[in-house]
Formats: structure tokens, sequence, C-alpha cells
């Protein structure tokens, strides 16, 4: 019980995480939107901009921010939180969008994809961005999250799980600012930006792993090799599955939004979507390398741990072939007969002393001459 308390508080310090878990409760109809009790209230963010200029605010409702949708304007309508699945529901009749997505938006999480319907296209994206933990200020964790986009003609919909932040800020002061061409494009340049917004903060974080794989390869190389090195260990290749659970099907994503034969979507946009394609795989052979070498210092880890086992195993097998003759010679002269020749002798103790004493430094050069000691 000790030791399972000491596990569970190593794990603890390290900032081992379970990982998140879909809920849905069996026989649930399809398209049911059911939100889980720890989703957060959403906050609605809206932004709507062209040629003409830019108009951002912020909502209460979701009916407030369906207003500004009109022609010839591009409309933004960000949702920080899955707490009202009545919000989802409304965006689900007003835009049309598919009662099974809304369903995986609310479901969190899901495997990245991207869906085509008639009127919009959907997909589900994974970020990753770096956190320092309360209980250690000194470390990173990952912090996953879900984002889920719908694209129309003229507007784009993201909904994301939390509200503490994301890696929308770039692109939020491209449009502000008007830098590129974002305002002289459409909805379907935006999602470009947004998914090229989410693999280059892939980037950060596989930079962080690769210094973990080095700084713990230097610790499994020492001799002090402990069980929190190989708990660090465990938890980066943890980490390092979870980006690759993230970029391996993003790449195969935008390799089928790319070639999507849909009249939404520009052929100039095709174009910056292969660039996105690069950078994904990228980054997926970053981290497949990332996680080879992990599992080579895992390796070389439980090795060193091994070599000082066998190292004290062989240090404890010297000394105890070392007093196996000596008991011997001990049990002899302890068993308890009266005419024993030795017992009468002045120098018998201090002879027989003397023999265990050659006994074992003879040994000892034995194991010295053989390599063994």
């Amino acid at each position: 019980m000790t030791s399972m308390r000491r596990r569970h508080h190593l794990r603890a310090a390290l900032g081992v995480r379970r990982p998140r878990v879909s809920r849905i409760r069996p026989g649930t109809p399809p398209g049911t939107l059911v939100a889980a009790e720890s989703a957060q209230p959403p906050v609605i963010h809206v932004v709507s901009f062209g040629r003409a200029g830019v108009r951002e605010d912020r909502v209460e409702t979701i009916d407030a921010a369906l207003t500004r949708l009109a022609p010839g304007v591009v409309t933004w309508i960000n949702v920080d939180g899955l707490g009202d699945p009545r919000l989802l529901a409304r965006l689900g009749e007003r835009l049309d969008l598919h009662a099974l997505a809304l369903e995986d938006v609310l479901n969190v999480p899901q495997r990245p994809k991207v869906e085509r319907f008639d009127t919009h296209v959907f997909l589900v994206l994974r970020t990753m961005r770096l956190e320092r933990p309360p209980e250690d200020a000194a470390a990173m964790a990952i912090l996953e999250e879900q984002v889920s986009v719908f694209f129309g003609r003229d507007w784009v919909v993201t909904i994301q799980e939390r509200s503490d932040g994301d890696c929308f800020g770039a692109t939020r002061e491209a449009i502000r600012h008007g830098r590129g061409r974002v305002r002289e494009a459409g909805a379907d340049y935006l999602t470009y930006l947004l998914v090229d917004a989410v693999v280059d903060a892939y980037f950060p974080v596989i930079e962080s792993l690769a210094e973990r794989v080095h700084a713990i390869e230097e610790e499994a190389l020492s001799p002090a090799t402990s069980q929190v090195t190989l708990l660090r260990l465990i938890r980066l290749r943890h980490d390092l599955l979870a980006v690759r659970r993230a970029v391996w099907p993003l790449r195969e994503e935008v390799l089928v939004l790319q070639r999507e034969e849909s009249a939404l979507l520009a052929a100039d946009t095709r174009v910056f979507l292969r660039d996105v394609y690069d950078h994904t795989v990228q980054a997926l052979e970053i981290v497949e390398t990332l996680r080879e070498t992990a599992v080579s210092v895992m390796e070389v880890a439980l090795s060193v741990h091994n070599q000082r086992l066998s190292e004290i195993m062989r240090v404890l097998t010297v000394i105890a072939t070392i007093f196996i003759p000596l008991t011997f010679v001990a049990s002899i002269y302890g068993m308890n007969f009266r005419h024993m020749p030795e017992l009468d002798a002045r120098w018998g103790y201090p002879a027989v002393l003397g023999a265990m004493l050659l006994i074992a430094a003879g040994m000892l050069a034995y194991f010295r001459r053989r390599g063994w000691w």
C-alpha cells in the first residue's frame, strides 16, 4: 500500500495525466447534444471583415452573433466553451449544420478529420500549447484542446473547449491590421490561416519535447539513474504519442482538404494548403525521430539500471561465496564432540581463524585473477 501511494505521489509530482476519454452513454440516439459536467460556459466573439474594414465584438447570445452574417463580408464566430448545447443547436438551425457534426463538437476528444456537407465543411483540429503546472513552476506541461471548425461561403465558426487562450492571436492581428490578403479573400482563406496557426503551434511543443529528450538522455547515461528518471521517460513517451496522434491525422486531413472538389475552396487557397501539408509532414518527421530517440533512451536507462543491479548482485555473490567455506569450517568446530584433536591445542583457535583468513584471502585473489571482482 505504501509503494502504491509513493507511485501515486511520484506521478502527481511529475504531472502525469490520464488521457481524456469520450463520455457517451450507451444507447444514446445519434446526434444527441449533451455537454459534459466539466464544460465551461460559452463566451462568444464575432469578427466581421472585408475590404472596407473590420468590426470585432463580444456578444452575449448566439442570435446576436448570427445577425452579423451579411453577403460580401466574412464573419468569424468564435465560441469558447462547450457548456451550452442549446447554443450549438441554434447554430445548427441557422447555418444548417449536420447533427452528427455538432455531436462531435461536444463529444471530445475526436480524431482530427474533415467532412464535407452540401453547404459547409466541417474540420476537427487538435491544438497544443505549453503551460506551467501550479505544482511545479519549473516544469512545462502540454495542454491539449479540440477545435471544431465549420466554414461556408462567407462565414467561419470555431468552437473551442476553453476560454483561457488559443493559438489564433496572429490571425486576429492579421485581420485587424489588414496584413496579407486575408481581407480580400473569403472564408476558405481564413480557414487556411486557422489550420496553419494550429500547425505552427505544434513546433514550440515539439522543440520543448526535444529539449526534454536530450536532458533525460544525459540523466539516463548517469550511474545514478533513478525511478524518477524512468517516470519522466514514460511521461515523455506519452506526450510524444499525444503529439503524434494529433499530427498524423492532421496531415491526412490537410491533404483531403487540399484535394476536395468543393466550390467553397478557391484554387488559390489550395496552393496555401500545400504549404500547410509540408509543415505537417515536417512536424511528423521530427516527432517520429524523437519517439525513436526516446525508445533508445529508455533502453539505455534500463540497461544502466540492470548493470547497477548486476554489479550489486556480483558483489553480494562474491561475499556469499567467500563465506561458504568459512561457514563450513565454523560449522565443523561448532559440533559438540568431546574428542576433537584441536580442542585441547593451545594455539588451535588462532590457527583456525588464521586458516579461515587465508581461505578468504586466497578466494579474493582467485576472483581478482579471473576478473570476477
